[in-house]
């Protein structure tokens, strides 16, 4: 693979994002992480750069920033949280973090670097949605805003197929990340309980959701633009 290709990977440095982030750099890209937290990892095609991509006004600045800096080849928006609580619960402000983050983070950056793209005529974008899209309990700001990347995405796959940029949605199931056992014990019945109730038998992996992502970001991939693929052990067949 071409060593000219750069991704921003949003919370590359930890989960889904950091499994992305290594076989990304182990294909020959750069990568430059955007997120909360510093990684407990390095290597010299890697930048971690720090952002709250709740703040609005530090995202656009950092995404200009980066645009005029790099020449962006792929944008992997993986960052997220989940907000876990009933609908009596749930607040005004919830939806507002949480499209803050998932929706209007992506759109912010996609605006930063379509330009770009558009003068290389080539172009990557890839949003992790969820599986919750389809809908799942205490999960309304959640499932919320994660659907609504599905919607950006089929949109603007249309506005940038001429340009050779396409834009496609992850949406995973169960992985074994923070998020996960933020809401379930590590290693506790819970989770094997969870699992068992998974088609294919087990939890995904981050590296799971990684390959799907390396598929979509393949120069060779051009054909695939405004789809959305579950990468969920077969979860969504029982609510899609």
């Amino acid at each position: 693979m071409s060593n000219n290709l750069t991704a921003i990977i949003t919370g590359g440095g930890s989960g889904i994002g950091e499994a992305t982030s290594k076989m990304m750099l182990a294909a020959g890209y750069e990568v430059i992480s955007v997120g909360l937290h510093e990684p407990d990892w390095a290597h010299d095609r890697f930048t971690s750069l720090n952002c709250d991509l709740v703040d609005e006004e530090a995202t656009v600045s950092l995404a200009a920033q980066l645009a005029e800096n790099h020449a962006v080849t792929h944008f992997v928006h993986n960052a997220g949280m989940i907000r876990q609580k009933p609908l009596e619960d749930v607040t005004v402000a919830d939806l507002h973090d949480l499209t803050q983050l998932h929706s209007a983070a992506a759109l912010i950056f996609t605006q930063a670097l379509a330009p770009g793209m558009k003068e290389r005529n080539f172009g990557r974008i890839i949003f992790n949605s969820s599986r919750a899209l389809l809908g799942l309990q205490s999960r309304t700001a959640y499932s919320y805003s994660k659907a609504g990347l599905v919607g950006m995405a089929r949109t603007w796959a249309l506005e940038l197929a001429p340009h050779g940029i396409t834009v496609n949605v992850l949406a995973p199931g169960p992985i074994l990340t923070d998020n996960f056992w933020d809401l379930v014990e590590k290693d506790s019945p819970e989770q094997h309980a969870y699992a068992a109730k998974v088609p294919v038998g087990r939890l995904g992996e981050p590296e799971d959701v990684a390959n799907a992502i390396l598929f979509f970001a393949d120069p060779k991939s051009g054909f695939v633009t405004g789809q959305t693929l579950f990468v969920c052990g077969g979860v969504s067949i029982f609510s899609g």
